[in-house]
């Protein structure tokens, strides 16, 4: 049956969640079947007027009992519509994380979230979540397990692992969205205190849509002196992506939480060291064979695990060993297409 799946801006953005997507998009397409991607316009999660009317057209346009697939960053735009529209439609919702448990928000407005979601998830056919952590929250808000399915992201495997550099300096990776849930600034800060170490970090991932949280990082790192030591690259390709798991030696990303983190996926899958946080599912993603975890928030925490991996290279080939075992379990895209399809047909049903 043909499908029509909503999401908000641009399904070509870079980031996991718009990469998931497309993934499945394609995936699905590959296996013949029918997919109308709906990219509505409007400003998220917050879903302005533009948003909220964009998502009330696109749900009025479809045919009856057709299915639509509402990326749940898109969710609160559907607010007006959905319990109107889930009466002649299978909607299901594939939600990454619980749009309440974003970093930075106050308190009132992450109450706002949850309450907004608290009201729109019972009204959906099914909710597809991206780990078993996400649909452990969604089930503890009162969701029935059995409208509940898990479907983790794939991993691309490189054919070989690469040899890591035995002089010069330690090269760092972090890749996320510069948002203060990913943790850069506290990065930053426990970096500080270890300039006796030889060490570079380049961080990718995008620089426009947080221009708050960029513009206080790239404060602290010129006021830390650490500007010949960090580069932020902002969003790149794949093949620049790929060359940089490839060539560096360690990957650090302190994120308060995440709903999966497919960056840490991809960070086993080319055999790198972790330095990472407890928050959220990256522990059911990142085994504690290949990285250190401290808690979110951390940054005595952070330093010291930082410095344990810069003094130690023992230590780092053991976590690397530990990471390219992991990568051997991780799903590769047409497995995690094929699960993410049966638990979007079963939910539907």
């Amino acid at each position: 049956m043909a499908l029509a799946f909503l999401v908000p801006g641009a399904l070509d953005q870079l980031t996991g969640g718009y990469l998931f997507d497309r993934k499945v998009v394609e995936g699905l397409r590959a296996r013949v079947r029918t997919v109308n991607v709906i990219e509505l316009a409007g400003r998220y999660p917050d879903a302005d007027n533009t948003a909220r009317a964009a998502a009330t057209q696109a749900l009025a346009s479809l045919p009856d009992d057709g299915i639509a697939v509402i990326d749940g960053l898109a969710l609160l735009a559907f607010a007006d519509c959905l319990e109107r529209e889930a009466q002649r439609l299978r909607v299901v919702g594939f939600i990454h994380h619980p749009l309440s448990l974003e970093t930075g928000l106050s308190p009132a407005e992450a109450q706002a979230y949850a309450t907004f979601e608290a009201q729109l998830w019972p009204r959906l056919r099914g909710l597809l979540c991206s780990s078993a952590h996400t649909a452990s929250t969604v089930i503890a808000s009162g969701i029935a397990a059995d409208r509940v399915a898990v479907a983790t992201p794939g991993t691309d495997k490189p054919s070989l692992q690469p040899a890591r550099r035995s002089q010069g300096p330690l090269h760092l990776l972090a890749v996320g969205t510069i948002t203060p849930r990913k943790g850069h600034l506290l990065l930053i800060e426990a970096l500080a205190g270890l300039r006796d170490f030889d060490w570079r970090l380049t961080c990718i991932g995008s620089l426009t849509r947080d221009h708050a949280t960029v513009s206080a990082l790239r404060r602290l790192i010129a006021e830390q002196g650490l500007g010949d030591r960090i580069a932020l690259q902002g969003e790149q390709p794949q093949a620049v992506l790929t060359a940089a798991y490839r060539d560096a030696d360690l990957f650090v990303l302190p994120s308060y939480y995440e709903g999966y983190g497919m960056v840490y996926a991809e960070a086993l899958a080319h055999g790198l060291p972790i330095i990472a946080t407890n928050g959220g599912a990256i522990p059911d993603t990142v085994p504690a064979s290949a990285a250190l975890l401290v808690p979110p928030g951390d940054v005595t925490a952070l330093r010291n695990a930082l410095r344990s991996l810069f003094s130690d290279a023992n230590l780092r080939a053991r976590l690397a060993a530990g990471a390219a075992q992991a990568a051997a379990s991780l799903p590769d895209w047409p497995t995690a297409v094929d699960r993410w399809a049966a638990a979007l047909d079963r939910l539907a049903a």
